[in-house]
């Protein structure tokens, strides 16, 4: 699994962070946003929905899902 920011599209507001339920861990806000430590990453997708400028993309890996469902 993936969040894929589009750094044309950010603007840094940190919506992304304030939403996210572990935004603390996972988001950084500078002048863009980045997702980092995606261990704490619950996979809710309210980053990607919260998001005003659609910017966030969760990017998911259904092979390696599959994987480690097996």
């Amino acid at each position: 699994m993936k969040i894929k920011v589009d750094m044309d599209k950010c603007t840094g507001c940190g919506t992304c962070k304030e939403a996210c339920p572990k935004g603390y861990k996972i988001w950084k806000i500078n002048n863009k946003a980045k997702a980092s430590n995606l261990e704490y990453c619950h996979v809710c997708t309210i980053c990607a929905s919260k998001c005003p400028e659609q910017a966030i993309h969760i990017i998911r890996d259904d092979k390696d899902e599959k994987e480690n469902s097996e």
